[in-house]
């Protein structure tokens, strides 16, 4: 697997967010996970939907969220996205989420800015009966666009 495989998706953080603490309230980084890894299998060319006109579904089954410093409202993070292993039934994201600042957004993403969150995510491709399916017998395309991104 290559390490070093990030996908990378910014936004800035929104007053909805946070909580009374005036952080990122911890479950919206399990939505900021979802965020980058559509936005990486977009990146390949492969919008989610198109997954989903297949049939496919990929439902979280496992989720890990470690926090190390807290996000707060308007700070500018980073999502970085990548696949740390793959099967034919199976799928797994790591993600790292950081604070950048603006003279930052050209650094790679294991030098840009605060760590904040660290975490992964395990799937498994089922139909719309929640059968698992073949990935790479179902949608060979997609499972060579992952294979060759992990």
């Amino acid at each position: 697997m290559n390490e070093e495989r990030w996908h990378e998706h910014q936004l800035r953080v929104r007053y909805a967010e946070t909580d009374q603490m005036g952080v990122v309230y911890h479950a919206n980084y399990l939505n900021w996970f979802e965020i980058g890894r559509t936005e990486l299998i977009r990146g390949l060319g492969y919008p989610y939907r198109s997954i989903e006109d297949k049939g496919l579904l990929l439902p979280v089954v496992e989720a890990e969220v470690k926090f190390k410093k807290p996000a707060r409202y308007d700070d500018l993070v980073s999502i970085n996205t990548r696949v740390i292993e793959i099967s034919s039934v199976r799928l797994h994201f790591a993600y790292e989420i950081r604070k950048i600042t603006e003279d930052l957004t050209s650094v790679s993403a294991e030098t840009k800015g605060d760590l904040l969150v660290t975490g992964n995510t395990r799937h498994v491709w089922v139909n719309p009966s929640w059968k698992p399916v073949r990935i790479d017998k179902e949608a060979p395309e997609l499972w060579q666009l992952l294979s060759e991104y992990s």
